[in-house]
């Protein structure tokens, strides 16, 4: 076996390699930019080495750079992960050719299943079933509108090279073809180093369902059932689930089988995903790609399974026989994965970059829970690589226990200074669609077209939320009262009433409570009713497990000052807790009205200025482009939402924004 490996990759993969290799016994080498010099991945790994500036182009897309730091260590194999270098036939070849393994398949491989456009006409020759489409290279904006109206609308406009939602777009008219196809040239060109672009049929009510297959060096292959990865936002995944509650075994034989066909067709060596689109309404399934890598959501495979896709990626590298027959894969529960990622799901899901104030994870338990991730508590969220935090995975012996745990674990998992996609996972885990398995790749935007904002997820129990709130307030008081030594008038508790006032946008709600102590906790009345919340929860701890009445439960506190935010299923409640005298003072202060920003475009997030799209004095019309923003590998294309004259230009085109900063000014 190996006995050392360079990881050329960074965060949450870097970390999963390097724990199976250490399992494996295998020592590991990492490679960093230099705003990675503090990541965790780095700090695991047995050596590391600094490769560059921040830039990826500049740093982990630059294959001398690696191939010089496996020489320089003595790597006698490279695990890619996924994203960067990881599809690049070149790279592959290259490696092949200084004698060192590639931990993936063979570069020819690579070359003819990593290319969008090559891999849909081998996949015809292997009579696989395909989307129609136009399988060449497209010139430019004008002739993807021409070729886009002769398939008919919608179509589906995609990289060549392109993966994770990168270089994609979906277009339903001349107009969206003509600007989909050049943010996807641009995109493509950052982000892979390759600009040609090509067009499909968009397949309606399509579900999303991906085979991963195993292939060796001496022609064994088999494929490991599916996921379903249904569940997106702007063709990104966000929840992915194995198996899917949409296969039914004849359909995953029929799946499986053209999977590991087209495996053959290419002599395809280590793990490999054949995704393919599926009608909802006739559960007709067609090509849609191959992906050469490891899977961002393999673990939902691993843990149905109980293998170590890394692992026997690493041993096939090496040369080993796959250790089971197809007989051999079974399907064991069901394994659910939810993407964190570093955005604002009340502001439109845009990057949220920034210092990780507090980075607790919920507790990882043996075939129950587990984290991946590449970052900690105190690390940076870099606005240079893509948004993901980390992955949250959960196994249970139905899709329902699996669903109740995912639910537990969002409860449990602590990030503060940056926003996260938490709360939306939160929402969708109880959406009712989601929980009966009916939904196909549009769902996100079909239930949530204005976007995503606190009232989509009214807690059904608000009386928990005013309960503990009343309880972490009392916990306080009875504090403060303890001290000795305080100056006369400190607020003590002597009726145990008090007003609990729960912020909304629709006004104060002013609700009277009553918490008296008991052991191990306080007994609260609360609208007539009794609750009683024992816990042992810590003052100014995060999280807040105890139970109510006797039934369990975990959630966030925060306090700021005489304000408590409370977090539980995907719900921010906001309280304010204080004597009936406080409350009536504080109806009587004035309102502070906000500012009027409406005449300024401010940056919506952290990230570089691409293009300033208008000019001083130029008449803008609604729906007109104004700016473009680059964040996190991806184009925010900033539009004007009403007719507006251009007054000042206050940001230009390669200026790195923070989050409200002044673009754009308007008479």
């Amino acid at each position: 076996m190996f006995t050392k490996i360079l990881i050329a990759n960074r965060g949450e993969i870097a970390c999963r390699v390097i724990k199976t290799a250490r399992k494996m016994g295998i020592q590991t080498v990492a490679v960093y930019s230099e705003a990675d010099k503090d990541a965790l991945h780095v700090d695991l790994a047995d050596e590391a080495v600094c490769i560059g500036p921040a830039a990826s182009k500049e740093s982990y897309l630059v294959m001398d750079k690696i191939i010089a730091a496996c020489k320089e260590t003595g790597a006698q194999a490279v695990h890619p992960g996924y994203g960067f270098l990881s599809e690049n036939a070149e790279f592959s070849r290259r490696l092949e050719e200084e004698g060192i393994k590639f931990i993936g398949p063979k570069h020819y491989s690579v070359a003819k299943m990593g290319d969008k456009i090559e891999s849909k006409k081998l996949a015809i020759a292997a009579e696989v079933n395909t989307i129609p489409g136009y399988n060449d290279a497209i010139s430019g904006p004008d002739e993807a509108v021409k070729i886009a109206q002769g398939i008919g609308y919608p179509v589906m406009i995609k990289a060549s090279a392109g993966g994770g939602g990168k270089g994609l777009r979906v277009a339903y008219n001349d107009a969206e073809a003509f600007e989909g196809f050049s943010s996807c040239v641009n995109e493509a060109r950052n982000s892979f180093g390759d600009d040609r672009v090509f067009i499909e049929k968009y397949v309606l009510e399509p579900r999303h369902i991906e085979i991963q297959v195993l292939g060796d060096s001496h022609g064994n292959y088999v494929y490991l059932n599916e996921r379903d990865c249904s569940i997106q936002r702007r063709h990104q995944k966000v929840i992915e689930e194995a198996p899917s509650p949409f296969v039914d075994a004849e359909m995953r034989k029929a799946m499986g089988e053209q999977a590991v066909a087209l495996a053959r067709a290419v002599n395809y060596e280590s793990a490999g995903t054949v995704e393919f689109v599926v009608s909802g309404a006739t559960k007709e399934f067609y090509f849609l790609e191959m992906n050469t890598r490891l899977q961002v959501e393999h673990p939902v495979t691993e843990l149905i399974t109980g293998l170590d896709l890394v692992e026997q990626m690493i041993r096939v590298a090496y040369g080993e026989k796959l250790p089971l027959t197809q007989a051999d894969v079974q399907i064991n529960g069901w394994a659910m994965e939810c993407r964190i990622n570093a955005e604002d799901p009340f502001r439109g899901f845009l990057p949220s970059t920034g210092r990780l104030v507090k980075f607790l994870p919920p507790k990882e338990i043996p075939g129950q829970v587990r984290v991946d991730t590449g970052v900690y508590d105190g690390g940076e969220i870099s606005m240079f690589y893509d948004s993901m935090i980390a992955k949250l995975i959960v196994h249970g012996s139905t899709r329902e226990q699996a669903i109740a745990r995912m639910r537990d674990a969002l409860n449990a998992f602590v990030i503060r200074g940056i926003s996260s996609n938490i709360p939306f996972q939160a929402a969708l885990m109880q959406h009712p669609r989601f929980q009966s398995g009916i939904f196909d790749t549009g769902f996100i935007a079909k239930e949530y077209p204005k976007g995503f904002d606190a009232s989509m997820v009214p807690h059904d129990d608000p009386a928990l939320l005013v309960s503990v709130a009343a309880y972490v307030y009392r916990a306080f008081t009875d504090r403060a009262a303890s001290i000795s030594g305080q100056l006369q008038g400190h607020e003590r508790i002597v009726d145990d009433h008090w007003m609990v006032v729960r912020l909304n946008k629709d006004g104060n709600e002013h609700h009277p409570v009553i918490a008296r102590p008991v052991h191990g906790g306080y007994h609260i009345e609360y609208k007539g009713e009794h609750y009683e919340i024992l816990s042992d929860w810590k003052l100014g701890a995060s999280l807040f497990n105890g139970t109510c009445n006797g039934e369990p439960f975990t959630l966030q506190v925060e306090r700021h000052k005489i304000k408590y935010s409370l977090f539980h299923w995907g719900t921010r409640a906001d309280f304010m807790v204080m004597s009936a005298r406080a409350a009536e003072l504080l109806a009587l202060m004035p309102e502070k009205l906000p500012p009027d920003l409406s005449k300024f475009l401010l940056s919506p997030m952290p990230g570089l200025l691409r293009e300033v799209s208008v000019k001083v004095g130029q008449d803008v019309k609604a729906g007109e482009k104004l700016a473009v923003i680059e964040a996190m590998k991806m184009e925010n294309i900033l539009k004007a939402d009403q007719d507006c004259k251009v007054k000042k230009i206050a940001a230009a085109a390669g200026e790195s924004l923070s989050v409200d900063q002044i673009i754009i000014e308007f008479e």
